[in-house]
């Protein structure tokens, strides 16, 4: 995982565990004052919230647990992998593409990260610039140029 990645995620995790979930006890604390708890529907609605947010907060522990930050000076940059950036050209459509590969925790499509697991990043691991690559995805078979690589 990068480290931007990983720090994004220990935020996360703080804005959960200090923010949003000392807010969600205290919906609850409200709701049970009403009354009747059987038929509260604010209580049950704070309820779900509060289950739902202690199970992305262990979640996200357990990523951080096992998370290792890789050191991007120990990358080969020739050769596609973790944290590359690709410049790709789709041979049919003539189309170009930038993407990062990142962990799978850190993929995010609008910023441009692709997870490494992907079809497309699988078929461009250990690849270099100027290869051709053959992907098959969901819509059928793509073939990219692999322009340029880099840290």
């Amino acid at each position: 995982m990068s480290q931007e990645g990983y720090d994004k995620l220990v935020a996360e995790l703080h804005q959960l565990e200090s923010v949003d979930l000392p807010q969600v006890r205290e919906a609850i604390a409200e709701a049970r004052d009403k009354g009747d708890l059987s038929e509260n529907f604010e209580y049950h609605a704070a309820k779900r919230e509060q289950a739902r947010l202690l199970s992305r907060i262990r979640f996200k522990q357990r990523v951080l647990e096992f998370a290792r930050v890789i050191d991007t000076s120990r990358l080969d940059g020739n050769n596609v992998g973790l944290l590359s950036k690709v410049e790709l050209t789709n041979m049919t459509t003539n189309s170009h593409m930038a993407y990062t590969i990142v962990s799978p925790h850190e993929a995010n499509l609008r910023e441009g990260k692709i997870s490494i697991k992907s079809p497309i990043a699988q078929a461009l691991l250990k690849k270099k610039a100027g290869d051709i690559v053959e992907v098959r995805v969901p819509a059928g078979l793509m073939k990219l140029r692999i322009e340029s690589v880099s840290l």
